[in-house]
């Protein structure tokens, strides 16, 4: 078999078999297979697209492109959760120990950050000593003992993921709705996941920032999933305007294990929080309905057993267990602060969560680079969001940078997120749709 035959018949409109697409996925991941030519065959894709069982059959074969994490000994259900990105979207944090709370086993691979959007990894490593590289045997004692766990990908996963994602970056394919599904799941079937919750958002800081394109991709995860065997679930979730009420690494885990704790939290982070738990609890068969998942997460928050397997999973990664009970003092943040008063009598009109999320970046809780380096206490601390009543000299947000110069222009930045208005203002609806 040779790539530029099958660059020239993807280029031509015909569909691939699997074993021409496990040929590629093969090629791309143990480097058989030239750049320039994966380039080419990754832009007649762009172009032509693929068939449905095409793109369950190119996932399939990027998963079985490297060693799958063998969750059999898991006696319980394995459910998954992947937000396609946003600012401020912290509620992998929170939700991961609520369903396992609820008795579901989460096995939870995520990312990190880069470009306004944030990270899990590097939230979950704002707790000192907080390792994310873990080996598949340790992720699997670890799901034995206490039903949750929270890794970041490893080599031997869905290697030619890493490789092909690289490339579409770099070629300007990235928007192609057969590469963006079979990247998602690729690793999430390496996982051997019983079923899997997705939070497709749209809006501003989103990936995908029209409802109509983001319900087209949501669509077509659930549809390769199910051809794959794999339950799956996709929540269509606002974000035009950041989550909750912290942007940034250790503000972020704060504000999850301060919910944990008792506090009541914000009102669009919870929603969303028990929305994807209830829909979690339910896949993985510990309630009849999703109502009912939502009512046991609910349950799961204020009796405490949610923060119990949040300090057993903090315990089991070699975190430092004091952030649990005292995230305030043990989740630091950088000690240059500023304060972004409103300015006049009003309503905030909008906070524009993709520009809130470049200020958070200038701050240096993001990266604009894959190489550039974290500060786990950078951040924006939101004192006021959408439909709130302001005063001139009430603080709308507090920004957090190591660096002066580097505060100063993320606060220039910050001050063109924001609108306020004279008149009320109503909130936009936070979930749009769901699809099961």
């Amino acid at each position: 078999m040779r790539i530029l035959e099958l660059i020239l018949k993807k280029r031509s409109g015909f569909e691939h078999n699997f074993r021409e697409l496990e040929f590629i996925a093969k090629g791309a991941a143990e480097g058989n297979i030239a750049d320039y030519q994966l380039s080419a065959w990754l832009m007649a894709v762009y172009f032509k697209g693929m068939k449905p069982a095409e793109t369950a059959g190119f996932t399939r074969a990027m998963a079985m492109s490297g060693a799958r994490l063998n969750l059999k000994s898991v006696n319980a259900f394995k459910i998954d959760k992947h937000s396609t990105g946003g600012v401020g979207d912290g509620i992998s944090l929170a939700l991961a120990p609520v369903a396992a709370a609820c008795g579901v086993a989460v096995p939870m691979m995520s990312g990190r950050g880069l470009g306004h959007t944030g990270g899990t990894l590097d939230k979950l490593e704002s707790v000192r000593g907080f390792k994310v590289g873990l080996s598949p045997s340790h992720i699997i004692r670890q799901l034995k003992e206490t039903g949750v766990c929270m890794f970041g990908q490893t080599r031997e996963l869905a290697p030619s993921d890493r490789k092909l994602y690289a490339l579409r970056d770099a070629t300007g394919t990235v928007e192609s709705l057969p590469l963006i599904v079979s990247s998602i799941l690729s690793k999430k079937y390496a996982e051997s996941l019983d079923g899997l919750v997705m939070d497709v958002k749209y809006g501003s800081g989103a990936f995908l920032k029209d409802f109509r394109q983001s319900r087209e991709l949501a669509v077509a995860l659930i549809k390769t999933a199910g051809m794959l065997g794999m339950k799956c679930v996709a929540v269509l979730t606002n974000m035009e305007e950041p989550l909750g009420m912290a942007i940034g690494n250790s503000l972020e885990m704060e504000q999850s294990v301060k919910i944990l704790n008792g506090w009541k939290g914000p009102d669009d982070f919870m929603k969303i929080l028990l929305t994807l738990s209830g829909w979690m609890v339910y896949l993985g068969r510990k309630a009849r309905t999703p109502d009912e998942g939502f009512e046991k997460a609910w349950r799961a928050v204020k009796d405490g057993s949610a923060l119990k397997k949040m300090k057993q999973m903090v315990r089991w990664q070699s975190g430092d267990e004091r952030v649990v009970d005292y995230p305030e003092r043990f989740l630091k943040k950088s000690r240059l602060v500023t304060e972004i008063r409103a300015g006049r009598n009003g309503y905030v009109k909008r906070i524009d969560a993709k520009t809130a999320g470049i200020a958070a970046v200038m701050l240096g809780a993001g990266r604009f680079k894959a190489e550039d380096e974290i500060d786990h206490g950078a951040g924006i601390a939101l004192e006021k969001k959408t439909g709130d009543a302001v005063s001139p000299d009430t603080v709308v947000a507090r920004l957090y940078s190591s660096e002066a110069a580097k505060l100063m222009e993320a606060k220039k930045k910050f001050l063109g997120s924001f609108e306020i208005s004279p008149s009320s203002v109503k909130k936009t609806e936070l979930v749009k749709e769901i699809i099961s």
